[in-house]
């Protein structure tokens, strides 16, 4: 329910929905015959795959599903939880859990399933995990070393493998046909089946159409920020692009008269930002833009967004960014900072006004040249800078 809470379900209301999602889930596990162990022992022993298809199916719908919900903004990829890895643990876990599933022919959840509906083995494999629980709980000294090594974070395995996300999902999804038929094969042989394992029936071709389908889709949802952030480097697109300018002169009068409605973001890197940056001032990186808590900013009603960089150019490609996200109400620095150094920071005051209009700018800036320094040294207390920080995980298995 990632995209829902708490913008739409409440953290009390997440609770309810979460027990009824549980609820249906459990009742769907019964109905796919899970909650029988010789049927979930079946993987192991060759004669019903029937576990594999589900949960490869489900991890492969689960996994486009967060593809395309991130690629069209519905969640921030960047604040779902990822469960760090801690190898050894997982290694040993993994094979406890595995002579578990052999042996009991449950896995936690589906021996939940069968305790619920009354079977005898499900309550014992139960009252099993609880002890299992126990005896770490108490033996946890004992076992921290292990539970604590080699913690590798929070990796995403296309991260690891160094690929494009949509690559392996395409591979993953060509695994999981494949598994599919591969083990109808086997299935087949065992239980003394000579029918073919895949038959070309409009079933089998529908399943295989879909998949198709699913498969390649992971090459046309490539991740919303890059996407983006390539198409703004196309300057023939930037500039049939319209966005709003507030000149130096313009911000420079909204920061002297201490204007609430106006919020400045600096997209160059922290350590400019650190050495100089205006008052009212936050670092924003472009990634930043596509985080869910950082633009809640950007979504404030009456306020105006003003962008910055060095330059015009990169200031604008942000915004157009930042419009392509759907918000509004954003603005950029004519000219970039340099610009406003050079017009207000460092103003001739040798030069000379020709025109009224011209000495009004002339007394305008000898006073901003004056002000606006000691606000920047003000601002500098604070440093502004975004900062999305992961909670700390300790130990895993």
């Amino acid at each position: 329910m990632g995209p829902l809470v708490p913008d739409i379900i409440g953290n009390q209301l997440n609770l309810v929905v979460a027990l009824f999602i549980g609820m249906l889930f459990g009742a769907i596990l019964e109905q796919a015959g899970f909650s029988a162990s010789r049927k979930l022992a079946g993987l192991f022993y060759g004669y019903d795959f029937t576990v594999l298809r589900v949960f490869f199916t489900a991890g492969v719908v689960s996994m486009f599903g967060v593809i395309a919900f991130d690629h069209f903004g519905i969640i921030d990829i960047n604040l779902t939880y990822i469960n760090p890895t801690f190898f050894w643990s997982a290694i040993v876990g993994g094979l406890i859990m595995g002579l578990g599933f052999i042996l009991g022919g449950f896995c936690p959840g589906t021996g939940l399933c069968a305790a619920a509906i009354g079977k005898i083995d499900g309550i014992f494999f139960v009252i099993g995990s609880f002890l299992g629980v126990f005896v770490f709980a108490e033996g946890y000294p004992v076992f921290e070393g292990i539970y604590k090594a080699a913690n590798w974070g929070n990796v995403r395995i296309f991260e690891t493998l160094n690929m494009p996300q949509g690559v392996f999902a395409f591979l993953l999804t060509s695994v999981a046909v494949f598994a599919f038929w591969a083990t109808s094969i086997i299935e087949n042989r065992v239980n003394g089946i000579k029918r073919p394992a895949v038959r070309f029936t409009p079933y089998y071709v529908s399943l295989g159409v879909i998949g198709g389908a699913i498969a390649l889709s992971s090459f046309v949802l490539p991740q919303r920020q890059d996407s983006l952030l390539k198409k703004v480097e196309d300057r023939e697109f930037i500039n049939q692009c319209s966005v709003n300018k507030i000149t130096p002169d313009e911000l420079a009068y909204r920061i002297m008269d201490n204007e609430n409605n106006i919020q400045i973001f600096d997209f160059r890197n922290v350590v400019e930002f650190t050495k100089f940056h205006l008052p009212k001032s936050v670092s924003f990186k472009a990634g930043n833009l596509f985080e869910k808590e950082p633009v809640k900013a950007l979504s404030t009603k009456g306020r105006i967004s003003i962008f910055t960089a060095d330059d015009e150019l990169t200031a604008k490609k942000m915004a157009v960014v930042a419009q392509e996200l759907g918000f509004d109400n954003i603005r950029i620095l004519e000219g970039g900072l340099s610009n406003f150094k050079s017009q207000i920071l460092d103003f001739d005051t040798l030069s000379v006004a020709h025109s009224r209009q011209e000495m009004d700018t002339y007394r305008f800036r000898t006073k901003a040249r004056k002000v606006i320094p000691v606000m920047i040294e003000q601002a500098k207390k604070s440093s502004g800078v975004v900062k999305t920080a992961a909670k700390r995980v300790i130990g895993g298995c």
